[in-house]
């Protein structure tokens, strides 16, 4: 009798070993965590971009663009609130407004109008000028041209209209606000500035594409001034670009130093299926560790975590290594479980007869 309770207890034990095996995370070096968010809305100090078609003397001549409208079932998506961000089915519309501000001290006369951009290379890029695209053929303003007086605002009506027969896919486009040349000019110089609300627009029948990334590797790495930084390479494995952003956390330093937090670095956009690093530059007086690195990334509603040990390089320009994660835990693969579970059943079916027949008279 004592001997079967012996046997029963191992075999519980080993039941419950199979089971937390089955539930323990994997966190592999690179790979992503989920966490919960902590604010539903990330900061955005300038909602418009800066083209790259000169500037306005800021003393002087000084544009601002910011939008005033979001869908309702957008409210917690902080990109939603800076940018215009939907999922349109072919023949239908949305409208939104933007305010156009003069923060100059002086009247001044602003252009207002659609003009294409693109995502490549893991960045948004604005397309020259003018130049127009499928998704700013669709777009249309209640103005195009508007004089404000000196610190004055005015809002723009923004209509897209989806034909019936547009296909598939993302469209990327830009709202800009653009000065229009000073009263008296300096010489033949003439300086234009221009600021913009960004548009990612998905079309298509059904629901929204979901949104989704993985971090697929830390690179420790310095710059050529010195400064330490982390790459994270960001696979895209959604269906809609993503705006990269997040903060880094360095823990079990040398000596127990920690730093911390540092922001990654603006300008990271991911096209769907994508790869694109995102950058998280340091201070050049970080020392070169071994460090416990806590990233947390994330691209509107959608954030994953990753943590590792890292060893930054000495050397400008070098790139440290990356050991195995501080976090690792252990786990056995899917199908190891599967067979240790059967094999414990099979064991407690067998053995089960034999406690009953010692038992009898």
């Amino acid at each position: 009798m004592k001997g079967a309770r012996r046997y029963a207890a191992l075999l519980l034990l080993l039941a419950a070993a199979v089971q937390t095996a089955a539930v323990l995370p994997a966190v592999a070096d690179g790979m992503p965590s989920p966490v919960p968010s902590t604010s539903g809305h990330e900061q955005h100090e300038q909602r418009g971009e800066r083209g790259e078609h000169g500037e306005s003397n800021p003393a002087e001549r000084k544009v601002g663009i910011k939008l005033l409208d979001a869908p309702e079932d957008r409210r917690d998506d902080p990109r939603a609130q800076a940018y215009i961000v939907d999922h349109l089915a072919p023949g239908s519309s949305i409208e939104r407004r933007v305010e156009v501000s003069n923060e100059s001290s002086t009247p001044m006369h602003v252009d207002v109008y659609a003009a294409a951009a693109s995502v490549t290379k893991g960045k948004f890029t604005f397309a020259p000028d003018r130049t127009p695209n499928e998704l700013t053929g669709w777009t249309s303003l209640d103005t195009t041209g508007l004089d404000l007086a000196a610190h004055g605002t005015a809002q723009v009506r923004v209509t897209v209209q989806v034909p019936k027969n547009a296909s598939a896919g993302e469209r990327y486009g830009v709202i800009w606000a653009q000065t229009g040349p000073p009263e008296k000019r300096a010489g033949n110089l003439t300086l234009l500035g221009r600021v913009g609300v960004r548009m990612y627009l998905d079309i298509g029948p059904g629901g929204e594409p979901a949104s989704d990334f993985e971090v697929e590797q830390l690179t420790p790495g310095r710059s050529r001034d010195g400064k330490a930084e982390l790459h994270a390479r960001i696979h895209n494995t959604g269906g809609r670009a993503l705006d990269i952003g997040g903060t880094l956390v360095l823990s079990d330093g040398p000596g127990g130093l920690r730093a911390g937090p540092f922001s990654a670095a603006t300008g990271t956009t991911v096209a769907p299926g994508e790869r694109a690093d995102a950058i998280v530059p340091m201070d050049a007086r970080v020392p070169e560790g071994p460090w416990t690195v806590e990233l947390a990334l994330r691209s509107g509603q959608v954030e994953h975590s990753t943590r590792a040990t890292v060893t930054f390089p000495t050397t400008p320009g070098g790139t440290g290594a990356v050991a195995a994660s501080a976090a690792r835990a252990w786990q056995f693969p899917t199908p190891m479980v599967t067979g240790l579970s059967v094999l414990v059943l099979a064991a407690v079916g067998l053995l089960l007869p034999k406690f009953r027949r010692r038992r009898r008279p």
